[in-house]
């Protein structure tokens, strides 16, 4: 495994200094936005959605003036000319600078405020449409974010060299291609069903699992998963915990880090996952570079890094033996003091946090099943960009895709094509990122057990330290200084690929 440079950050001096101070500005805005967003989705009373929207789209308008004023060329020209053989974290925050002033000064900044409203807009109308159940009501909305997606898409392609799908995918990956997710995600899915034909007829031939408590008071669960996440070394005095619909990781920059759950009747487990999952999400931010803070080479790498963190601690860490034998005792306390005690053994948590089943919901859905939901999200939404795909027959594909993919159709709009945020608020071009996070994250907890022996007898003890240290050095702390490719090949000696979680689920499920 390659060293990584020390995070040391030199004062710029002429036109660096220009551009570190404009960068920063940006940041503390988009970090503004952020936080905006969070109190949207937490507590924003129902009556401010269209004047959030206006403030939204303001902040958005003025981030982008900034990135895209002319002297940011000229600065970057010279910083660039200056920076033969300098520091390598400068080299690449100057190349992360590059790109992002590439793309915004592609994007008309009418666009840019169209593209916010169009966004906040089919969010507040998804959100009736769900609770009602009612496709039709957001389709108007839908077409109008879609139609400015594309548009975006065109513009950034056109600077960066790429397609407009690939342009949208490079905001949250930049170094994806769909031909390569193309092609792993086509390695990906054959194996699938045998996979969980597989798991299903282990369940099958096995005792079912005792269930964990059906219902159990929010502030209990809260407390366990905030005692858990001070376990897995979340800073409380850098962070929160709060609820919303769909559960998510923002805020404003390493030391401010929001992160939500949400808490379903009947499905402890649910929350338990959700509030570890964003705490993989909250460790990373906490662990950036604070030597470059305010930079974009001191932001996380893209999103398949951010969700290889949040996948690794969710489907790795708090399922396996070792940390399960710890968290037990606190899950029963928590949970169900007054339940048999085996519903709290070891074991029977494990079958319960790996039961498989052909789940209509994504984020509900068991680890064998979950990338064929990510697939089918890619296809359609890579079909929309493309016009390839009415979005009036997004329903119907949905449904095609589900039985083809997973084996099952839902039997309404909520369940299917209205489960997710990410279109109706804008996010094109991340649901890639899931799958290929998952990758990552089955190769990175493989790495990690090679390279700490005595890993497990820690979790035990619920001493997650180790691990967590070694993805501070290893991901964490190395902000954006690499590609995502040689971030994985720096931690784990190779390139990203399938195999990893492949052996994994065939471990963990093939004889279940």
């Amino acid at each position: 495994m390659s060293a990584v440079p020390a995070a040391e950050s030199p004062a710029p001096t002429g036109a660096a200094a220009d551009l570190a101070e404009r960068f920063a500005r940006i940041q503390r805005i988009e970090h503004a936005v952020e936080l905006i967003d969070w109190d949207t989705e937490t507590m924003m009373p129902e009556g401010a959605a269209a004047g959030r929207s206006e403030i939204r789209a303001t902040l958005s308008v003025l981030a982008h003036e900034l990135i895209t004023d002319p002297r940011i060329g000229d600065w970057l020209a010279d910083a660039e000319e200056r920076d033969e053989g300098g520091d390598p974290w400068q080299t690449a925050n100057l190349r992360e600078m590059r790109r992002r002033y590439l793309r915004a000064t592609a994007i008309p900044a009418d666009l840019v405020e169209a593209a916010s409203k169009a966004a906040s807009a089919c969010e507040m109308a998804w959100r009736g449409a769900r609770r009602d159940n009612r496709f039709a009501d957001v389709l108007p909305t839908l077409r109008e974010v879609l139609s400015c997606e594309r548009r975006t898409g065109e513009a950034a392609g056109d600077a960066l060299g790429l397609s407009a799908y690939d342009a949208l995918l490079n905001q949250f990956e930049p170094d994806a291609r769909a031909t390569e997710i193309d092609r792993v995600f086509d390695d990906l899915a054959p194996l699938l069903p045998g996979l969980t034909e597989a798991a299903l007829e282990g369940q099958r031939r096995a005792p079912a699992p005792l269930p964990l408590p059906a219902v159990v008071p929010v502030e209990r669960q809260r407390q366990l998963g905030e005692t858990l996440m001070r376990h897995l070394g979340f800073d409380f005095t850098r962070g929160r915990l709060d609820v919303s619909l769909h559960p998510f990781c923002g805020g404003g920059g390493p030391d401010d880090v929001r992160i939500t759950t949400r808490f379903v009747d009947g499905d402890v487990a649910s929350a338990f996952s959700a509030t570890l999952h964003e705490t993989g999400h909250a460790l990373y931010e906490q662990g950036l570079p604070l030597a470059w803070r305010g930079q974009p080479v001191g932001t996380a790498r893209g999103m398949t890094a951010h969700e290889s963190q949040s996948m690794l601690v969710e489907i790795h860490l708090i399922r396996s033996p070792a940390f399960l034998a710890f968290a037990a005792p606190l899950m029963r306390q928590a949970l169900g003091a007054d339940t048999d005690p085996a519903v709290f053994e070891p074991d029977n948590l494990f079958r319960v946090l790996t039961r498989v089943e052909r789940s209509l919901i994504r984020v509900d859905a068991d680890e064998v099943t979950y990338p064929a939901h990510v697939i089918l999200r890619f296809r359609l939404e890579r079909a929309m960009i493309d016009g390839d795909l009415d979005p009036a027959d997004l329903p119907g594909a949905w449904a095609d895709g589900m039985q083809s993919l997973i084996g099952t159709v839902p039997p309404d709009d909520a369940t299917g094509c209205l489960q997710d945020i990410h279109w109706f608020g804008g996010l094109w071009g991340y649901f890639p990122t899931y799958l290929l996070g998952r990758m990552m994250a089955a190769q990175l907890w493989t790495a990690a057990r090679e390279q700490l022996p005595d890993m497990d007898d820690a979790l035990r003890r619920g001493e997650a330290g180790g691990l967590i240290g070694w993805l501070r050095t290893h991901i964490h702390t190395v902000g954006s200084l690499m590609s995502n490719d040689d971030l994985v090949r720096a931690a784990t000696g190779r390139r990203l690929d399938a195999s990893a979680l492949i052996a994994h689920l065939q471990h963990r499920y093939a004889a279940s």
